[in-house]
């Protein structure tokens, strides 16, 4: 399977195209310390990259309210738990989500690199003329800002986030949407990802699906997700 039997590509970003795992831990973490309060250094309790690497894929209000059930089976026993937190007395999910994001667009790229291959890559698609779609369940102003950080923002003919349709992956809209965007039927563009989610939104939609070894998957490995083919580097396509 090479590029040339596809019309399209659609690319996941975080765990596809960039290593954001820092990014997502320094973001969760400062989220943590308003959410908690402070310990001794940084957060009452605090993720680890191994931790974060379990809950990322499903867009920012699933990680952070994995985040938060995990600060639960967590919670030290005898400390008191926090109460309502912040003045518009928003429940405990909803004003973390807040600071999450506030935390995440000021965090945004700093902890975050290209994979192997990836630029080199992108550029030789996107001059051979192959329609390029980033298709992440970030939301869509981080994944802008991202792409633009890391000079990648000019492959791509369009950038869908999580919010950029009423429905994300593993929702086959977005997908549909892209397809619809560039005018490729589904069965000949295909969804390049990093996950089981990117599986189940590709079979959904009716589109070849190939996995990255190297991304998040949940902690799972990428062969047991179900695509069509699973790759080392992106450079393996072409």
């Amino acid at each position: 399977m090479t590029t040339q039997k596809f019309d399209a590509l659609l690319l996941d970003l975080d765990g596809t195209l960039v290593d954001t795992l820092g990014d997502f831990v320094a973001a969760l973490n400062a989220m943590l310390e308003e959410v908690l309060g402070p310990g001794n250094q940084g957060p009452v309790l605090a993720l680890q990259a191994e931790d974060v690497t379990l809950m990322v894929g499903k867009g920012s209000e699933h990680l952070v309210q994995l985040a938060l059930q995990w600060v639960e089976s967590q919670w030290p026993i005898g400390l008191e738990r926090p109460g309502q937190p912040g003045p518009d007395g928003l429940p405990l999910g909803a004003w973390a989500l807040t600071r999450y994001l506030h935390h995440y667009a000021r965090l945004n790229g700093l902890r975050s690199t290209l994979y192997p291959g990836v630029e080199a890559s992108l550029s030789r698609w996107h001059h051979a003329g192959l329609p390029l779609v980033c298709l992440t369940n970030k939301p869509e102003r981080f994944a802008r800002d991202l792409l633009r950080q890391k000079n990648c923002l000019g492959f791509f003919e369009h950038v869908i986030g999580g919010d950029t349709h009423e429905k994300k992956k593993p929702h086959p809209m977005p997908l549909l949407k892209a397809c619809e965007s560039l005018g490729t039927l589904p069965a000949h563009t295909c969804m390049v990802g990093d996950s089981v989610n990117d599986v189940q939104a590709a079979r959904a939609a009716g589109c070849p699906v190939i996995l990255v070894s190297y991304g998040y998957n949940h902690g799972q490995p990428a062969y047991t997700a179900g695509a069509d083919r699973v790759i080392d580097s992106l450079e393996e396509l072409f």
